[in-house]
């Protein structure tokens, strides 16, 4: 079968199966009592599971309410005052195992449903175990020693028989719903379609009857695959994803865009620690590696740097030794774990391996395929822009998913449909257009099919251009970083002035976070030699010194890159920006303070003695050279004793690393206004 019963072990999240976990509280007899008393009652509060282990549930609530009662009376006991060791010691166990009860319960209620009905017998087992607990505490509580009275003791009598269950109870109709589900999942693993009436049979006595229910219900499923240790049970949660997605659009139709409520949100919408940041790509790492040199960089940014032919590490300039990369998996533990904290997804880079860490298998395989093709055939046969919007974010969520979920959507032909929607008179249909071929973008084989398509590159690039919003255009600007990861298509992508001039615009123009995606998308265009010509004709050195004071750290890490590989023209237009430069130098962080020096320094060996003067007229800029040199980073501690060396070789007269006879300004006064042009010699 697709998933076996012994499939799905105890859930890890809480732990509500074990008294390790628990202790007794420390009070005062009265004190005791009173705290025991609330936990009952806060478990007499809770609604039974109406769908799944109902019998179960109740039973359990039941119980707590006479345990209530029961409390309540020996409160009201004269000999509260000072019951013996040992009434006392099982008041402290009855306090560890209705804590235990209040957990299973609350984990019952907020879990999936699915997760539920393949967990019923060993949930039960746990209720059961529960049960017995309550009723070998009650048994030996010392009831003569408490002097109670003839209801109280009646009552204690009522609760230990309640208690008493010889085994476990199994729901029947729980029992046969789990193994339809199980069929169903192992005839879709052997390819074989759904019967759609069955479907909805299951997901209606699962109380999953709407879209709404659905999404729900995954969002838990995948909130559940973390709380697992063992492989085999993620890839079995990942087909119950599967099943249920496919469900979701057969039954229910495809789900309405979330346009204007809340959104889910992305690293984007956060400030992302400095250290979680690659260096080359200033986006959230997903698969830190350390290279030879020691320093940390996003795998798939520093494999770029290396496949591009640099031999030296891009942040401390030393010549790399091997192009051997290796994992730091602290680093991604403890950013997984920074991005739950922030509730945003932390999607691993490509691989068999799903973004929560489980490996597919082919019931989720097959599901997946059969919610694609459901998918793409619905949007060709649609004339309605709404239902085509439905249909379009559904294929956007499914295609932010994992590696198998976008292969899918593009071999069922979902691209040439696509394009035709990216022209679209609607903002949301566009956006849902753009941004599920950025999703599909970051699978290697789409890339090339983006690329070479007919249509659908020279269609992201009009939107990146003349999107109907920020956000289509800022999605198009990130779909053609994705598509600059490879090498011959960044040179293509470079030699576009189309998208040179859109991302340029976008970055000066748009809100902070399309002006990301722009910046990060220039930065990788820039680490090529021959599109860097053309980054500087479009004017990328004037928009760094635009958004110098929105983004710093993506300003002055681009206009690094440029002008260390611009050359005259690079350095020409940099000129004006020195004050802003000697700015970060002063205010910025650890990072932009380096990009900053780095900047400086070779503006300044390579764009004349007037470079030097005008960074020496700057305001303390000896002191702020001095602090960097004592606190900044390794590299950024290089720089600032490079440039004060330069800045003193240049007062001394001395001017060896700063050719001044290179080059010549002319100063021209007009209007108050001053323009600097810097002239190669004849």
């Amino acid at each position: 079968m697709a998933v076996s019963p012994e499939s799905f072990p105890p859930r890890k999240r809480r732990p509500s199966a074990g008294a390790g976990s628990f202790v007794a509280p420390n009070l005062s007899d009265h004190r005791l009592l009173e705290s025991l008393l609330t936990i009952t009652l806060e478990i007499s509060s809770m609604q039974p599971v109406r769908f799944l282990l109902k019998k179960n549930t109740c039973s359990m609530i039941r119980r707590a309410k006479l345990m209530s009662l029961l409390f309540e009376e020996l409160l009201r006991s004269p000999a509260v005052a000072g019951f013996p060791p040992t009434a006392v010691l099982c008041f402290d166990e009855l306090s560890i195992a209705l804590q235990r009860i209040r957990s299973l319960l609350e984990d019952c209620r907020n879990s999936s449903k699915m997760w539920l009905l393949m967990q019923s017998e060993p949930i039960s087992n746990s209720f059961h175990e529960l049960a017995v607990e309550l009723s070998t505490l009650l048994d030996i509580l010392p009831a003569e020693d408490l002097k109670l009275s003839e209801d109280v003791e009646e009552l204690l009598c009522l609760i230990r028989k309640q208690s008493s269950e010889k085994e476990a109870y199994v729901d029947s109709g729980d029992e046969t719903l789990r193994a339809e589900v199980l069929h169903m999942l192992d005839r879709i693993k052997r390819e074989i379609v759904p019967d759609h009436t069955k479907l909805a049979q299951i997901f209606d006595r699962l109380t999953l009857r709407d879209s709404t229910s659905c999404r729900d219900e995954i969002q838990s499923l995948e909130e559940e695959i973390l709380s697992q240790t063992d492989e085999k049970s993620k890839s079995d949660i990942v087909a119950l994803i599967s099943l249920v997605r496919y469900a979701k659009c057969v039954l229910y139709g495809a789900s309405t865009p979330r346009g204007g409520g809340r959104r889910r949100k992305t690293a984007a919408d956060v400030n992302i620690p400095a250290d979680f940041r690659c260096p080359i790509s200033l986006d959230l790492m997903r698969d830190p590696v350390v290279a030879s040199t020691g320093q940390t960089y996003d795998r798939s940014s520093i494999a770029l740097w290396i496949e591009s032919g640099h031999n030296t590490c891009p942040k401390t300039g030393q010549t790399l030794t091997s192009s051997e990369l290796i994992p730091n998996i602290a680093l991604k533990n403890l950013i997984a774990m920074w991005c739950r904290e922030q509730r945003i997804p932390f999607e691993s880079p490509e691989s068999n391996v799903k973004s929560h860490g489980a490996v597919t298998n082919k019931a989720a395989l097959e599901a997946t395929k059969m919610t694609v093709s459901f998918l793409v055939n619905k949007l060709k046969a649609s004339r309605s822009v709404d239902a085509a919007n439905r249909l379009v974010h559904e294929l956007r969520v499914l295609a932010k998913t994992d590696s198998d979920s976008r292969a899918c959507i593009a071999e069922a032909g979902a691209l040439p449909v696509l394009v035709k929607l990216l022209g679209s008179d609607y903002p949301s249909l566009q956006v849902n257009a753009v941004t599920t071929i950025l999703n599909l973008s970051i699978l290697e084989a789409n890339k090339t099919r983006i690329m070479e398509m007919d249509g659908v590159l020279n269609g992201v690039i009009e939107v990146l251009r003349s999107g109907a919003t920020w956000e289509a255009k800022g999605n198009a600007a990130a779909t053609v970083f994705s598509l600059t990861g490879v090498t011959a298509y960044r040179k293509s992508l470079g030699r576009k002035t189309r998208v040179i001039k859109g991302l340029v615009n976008l970055a000066r123009e748009g809100p902070t976070n399309s002006k990301r995606d722009a910046m990060v998308a220039i930065l990788n265009l820039a680490g090529d030699r021959e599109t860097v010509g053309k980054l500087i004709e479009g004017g990328v050195v004037e928009m760094t010194g635009d958004v110098m004071d929105t983004l710093p750290e993506e300003a002055v890490t681009v206009l690094e890159v440029v002008v260390k590989r611009g050359g005259v023209a690079a350095i020409a237009a940099a000129y004006p920006i020195i004050k802003k430069l000697t700015k970060i130098l002063r205010d910025g962080t650890d990072r932009a303070r380096e990009s900053a020096a780095a900047t400086l320094v070779n503006m300044c060996r390579k764009g004349g003695s007037e470079m030097v003067a005008e960074l020496a007229a700057a305001h303390g800029i000896e002191r702020v050279i001095w602090e960097i040199m004592g606190m900044g980073t390794g590299r950024a501690r290089r720089k600032a004793a490079t440039l004060l060396r330069i800045l003193r070789r240049w007062a001394a007269g001395l001017n060896e690393d700063v050719p001044s006879t290179a080059y010549s300004t002319v100063n021209n006064n007009n209007n108050n206004n001053t323009s600097t042009t810097i002239v190669l010699p004849g």
